[in-house]
């Protein structure tokens, strides 16, 4: 095998392999990049035996072939070199290095054998539907913050897509959830999905995807099946396994009947929680909100560094019903108001029960938080 290939084009190809590529893996193959040319094109090929991604770029192809070859040393050495490079690649075959040149710049690598390298084959995938990149980045970024990392509930550690009835008719969902705070966003039903089987997608394939919806590719096209989900972005193709677990029956965490409603301003929540909460160096971080008609009331303690406390009045605060105290994890308060526009709105049942959670400009979103004592 011998190519010829632009290093920025290159570059940017091994960045999504060498992601996905085993670093510290027992079984060495899993390290490495399967490099197969032909034809005018590059294709590279990374798998964990959880997730495989597959990119192919143009490349000046001398002599078809196919090898292997350690991704991350490969990346840094691409990574390093001057802007505007073309980096030629050279295997003989069998056990022989991979001769990697560049201007004046020439090294080698040992390569594995190339019938080592894992077929992870997704088998039929017999459901197929397109999101924008748009949309699906949406359903990520408003959810994901929720996945929990705890791995012995590992039905958990994924977002649940699949088709439920909202407001309107079917939707397309995505629910995440780690026990503390769920947050749940739905978008129009796309074509092709309605019978999709419910699946949990695993966190690690989620980063993996999102870093794709940023290159630019207008449509994704995606493929499922009960055991297995495939994401085409481009001249990308991400596959990966699913959790094989039940998710929870979230809906029965979702309260129905919090009548006190406050809304308030996003960017004045988010930054008085962020000043009150600067009190703690606890991981957790409580703050307190003391709700009262027109006026929300932010306080922390901590034993060593004393107490913050902040107020917000009816220039931002909209409040109208009997008092509240309650109290919520900072993080958990500033992971949500991430996700919202301009203005939040809690609804409150009492100062134990779990809190909604909404964004006035946007009703695809719902989000639920359990209070803790303060």
């Amino acid at each position: 095998m011998k190519f010829k290939a632009d290093r920025a084009t290159l570059l940017r190809a091994l960045a999504h392999i060498q992601s996905v590529a085993e670093k510290r893996n027992t079984i060495p193959i899993l390290a490495n990049v399967l490099m197969s040319a032909e034809d005018g094109l590059l294709r590279l090929t990374a798998t964990d035996m959880e997730i495989a991604v597959v990119e192919e770029i143009a490349a000046e192809v001398l002599r078809p072939g196919v090898t292997t070859a350690p991704a991350a040393v490969l990346y840094d050495i691409v990574r390093k070199l001057p802007d505007g490079s073309v980096v030629e690649l050279d295997h003989s075959g069998s056990e022989a290095p991979l001769s990697l040149r560049a201007a004046k710049y020439a090294t080698s690598l040992n390569v594995l054998p190339v019938d080592d390298f894992p077929s992870m084959v997704a088998g039929d995938l017999p459901h197929s539907f397109a999101l924008s990149a748009a949309t699906l980045r949406g359903l990520i970024d408003r959810t994901r913050f929720a996945i929990s990392t705890e791995e012995t509930r590992y039905y958990l550690n994924g977002i649940y897509l699949h088709v439920a009835e909202g407001q309107t008719g079917p939707m397309l969902r995505a629910v995440a959830t780690d026990g503390h705070r769920l947050a749940r966003v739905e978008t129009e039903l796309p074509s092709g999905a309605e019978a999709i089987p419910g699946v949990i997608v695993p966190r690690k394939t989620i980063n993996e995807l999102r870093k794709l919806l940023d290159e630019g590719a207008a449509d994704i096209e995606i493929f499922v099946s009960d055991t297995r989900i495939q994401f085409r972005a481009g001249p990308v193709l991400l596959t990966s396994k699913l959790i094989d677990g039940t998710f929870p029956e979230y809906e029965r965490v979702i309260p129905k009947g919090n009548d006190r409603i406050l809304r308030v301003g996003k960017r004045d929540f988010a930054d008085a929680v962020g000043r009150v909460a600067a009190i703690s160096q606890e991981r957790s971080r409580p703050v307190k909100l003391s709700v009262a008609p027109n006026l929300l009331t932010l306080s922390a303690v901590s034993p060593d560094q004393g107490m913050a406390k902040e107020e917000l009045d009816e220039t931002s605060v909209a409040y109208e019903s009997e008092p509240i105290e309650i109290g919520f994890q900072a993080r958990y308060l500033n992971d949500i108001t991430d996700q919202i526009e301009t203005e939040v709105e809690f609804a409150f049942a009492d100062s134990a029960a779990p809190t909604l959670v909404r964004d006035t400009n946007s009703p695809s979103a719902l989000y639920v938080l359990m209070p803790m004592r303060v």
